[in-house]
């Protein structure tokens, strides 16, 4: 089992930035590739970011070049830096975990936070 909690959500104005952290435990951290996802109200969970168990890294294209993925090995940590946000990217985000390769479906990811929620005003 793995469990994951993230933090640092939060209400902020466009243009603004946030970061999101997710903690891992229960399994060795450097052998999962770890995702970002995203559900906004009414709308179906979508893939945000993925980095791999070597470091290699995928965005959705609405967030390429704003967003950036990076983890922290020896903190069994993995972070979601939001620059230049957009009211769009009001959602809830769920860090999730996969001893697979890597994967942009979320039906893939056997392990998942609990959220945090990310609101963007106008």
């Amino acid at each position: 089992q793995v469990q994951l909690v993230e933090t640092g959500g939060g209400l902020v104005q466009a243009g603004g930035s946030l970061r999101l952290s997710c903690a891992a435990s229960g399994r060795t951290f450097s052998n999962l590739a770890m995702g970002w996802f995203r559900q906004a109200p009414g709308k179906e969970r979508s893939f945000v970011s993925v980095v791999t168990r070597s470091n290699g890294t995928y965005y959705a294209n609405s967030v390429k070049g704003r967003f950036t993925i990076s983890r922290d090995n020896a903190k069994n940590t993995v972070y979601l830096q939001l620059n230049s946000l957009k009211p769009e990217d009001t959602a809830v985000y769920y860090c999730a975990a996969t001893e697979t390769l890597y994967s942009f479906d979320p039906s893939t990811y056997d392990y998942w936070g609990q959220g945090t929620q990310v609101t963007v005003s106008s």
